[in-house]
């Protein structure tokens, strides 16, 4: 096979994939083709659709066709629901982001307060979040770690691409947990799970963290 005829079976394979990928599952599906040549048709592809109205993009090393941004306006056709994530659950995907991965038990002691099934639940449910095994410690608790979906919904390519702690204050994204760790080391004042919205979610605003 051709380098042309690799890559326009690469183009191909993903048109018509139901999901998102990889160079490696690529080479499998077109015969076991060079996993080098796989990644260079990937890379020409993406360049090719660079500026076009779909584009070739990499998340979590799996590959897939999307909408250009600037255009996604023009295919939307249904009133958007906007949820926003509540406090605790923006704690808990940022902390299971940059500790992944992380079990409950790490996470409750990181934020100082119990950490709610019902929070993970719609971290899950919203596909950011999966099961990614037990650990190897007494009890063998589960642990817990981000999705390709999670880096495709904020637009990282990998993990390495979340942004620093200065740029996440900046921007205000560390004021839940920021408040959190100032509450628990005050001299007259308490964290109190309850007082927190375990449920994940809160009506009005987008979903983000």
């Amino acid at each position: 096979m051709s380098m042309d005829d690799l890559a326009r079976g690469v183009e191909a394979a993903l048109f018509a994939a139901e999901e998102p990928m990889s160079a490696e599952a690529l080479a499998g599906f077109l015969g076991d083709a060079p996993l080098a040549e796989i990644r260079s048709s990937l890379r020409d592809l993406a360049e090719h659709y660079s500026e076009r109205g779909i584009r070739l993009v990499e998340r979590g090393k799996r590959w897939h066709f999307q909408t250009a941004p600037d255009l996604a306006h023009l295919l939307r056709r249904e009133s958007e629901r906007t949820r926003k994530l509540s406090r605790a659950a923006t704690e808990v995907l940022a902390i299971i982001a940059y500790h992944e991965p992380v079990s409950r038990a790490e996470i409750e002691s990181i934020r100082g307060v119990q950490t709610s099934g019902g929070t993970l639940d719609v971290l899950m449910e919203a596909g950011w979040v999966k099961i990614a095994g037990r650990r190897e410690a007494p009890g063998r608790p589960t642990i817990y770690a981000t999705t390709p979906e999670f880096l495709d919904h904020f637009g990282l390519s990998t993990r390495r691409d979340l942004p620093g702690i200065d740029e996440l204050r900046a921007t205000g994204l560390l004021d839940p947990v920021e408040e959190a760790y100032d509450a628990l080391i005050g001299d007259d004042e308490v964290v109190d799970p309850d007082d927190e919205d375990e449920s994940g979610l809160e009506e009005g605003g987008r979903s983000e963290a």
